[in-house]
């Protein structure tokens, strides 16, 4: 072989070698590359992950200052309770007032009314003492007017007389001081009314006193 040849040869061996040592060069430069970059988005994706949880923290946190109630909205929502109680108590309390003094006024009215009745049962006794013959008589006539004006005034207001002579007995509105057999009647009815009794308002004021059939 040349000196030539042999010259040659080396050439193409170095260039070779050169060659080869390049390809590696870039071989590993590229894996270096891919490594970088790689990392880059793994510490990426860690920071996105960071920056989720943080957000969501900072969520959570306003969420929880949201429903926390403020100082002032529970001293509104106390005294809104207070003030709901207050006027449902004083509702009953006028409600109940109101009750006590229709009670008040029918207890005074039935007493007043009580005092009356003796009154009118003796204009009814003078009355039915009066002869026939003398029932044109001024005075008789002045004394059934003044009767009459009292049981409608009585009657206006409420009072009532309790119907006796051939009802059935009830102790409800009636007292019995007598009883007898009679066979006129039925059983358990009155057949005389010594003292008329009276209602007011649908409550007692006095039982009739009557005698009542076996």
């Amino acid at each position: 072989m040349s000196n030539e040849e042999m010259v040659k040869e080396a050439v193409e061996e170095a260039k070779a070698r050169a060659a080869e040592e390049a390809l590696k060069d870039q071989e590993n430069e590229d894996t270096t590359t891919e490594t970088d970059q790689e990392r880059t988005e793994t510490e990426e994706t860690v920071e996105e992950s960071q920056e989720e949880v943080e957000s969501n923290s900072k969520e959570k946190k306003k969420f929880g200052r949201k429903n926390k109630k403020d100082k002032k909205d529970e001293k509104i929502e106390e005294l809104t309770d207070r003030l709901t109680r207050q006027m449902a108590e004083f509702d009953n309390f006028r409600k109940r007032t109101e009750k006590e003094k229709s009670a008040m006024y029918e207890i005074g009215a039935k007493d007043i009314i009580e005092k009356i009745l003796p009154v009118v049962d003796n204009f009814e006794r003078g009355l039915a003492a009066v002869p026939e013959e003398e029932s044109d008589n001024p005075f008789a006539q002045g004394m059934e007017k003044i009767y009459k004006q009292l049981m409608t005034t009585l009657e206006d207001i409420g009072v009532k007389p309790i119907e006796a002579v051939g009802n059935p007995f009830n102790p409800d509105f009636h007292n019995a001081v007598m009883h007898e057999d009679n066979e006129e009647y039925g059983e358990n009815t009155i057949t005389e009314e010594f003292q008329k009794g009276y209602t007011y308002r649908d409550s007692v004021v006095r039982h009739s006193m009557v005698k009542v059939a076996n």
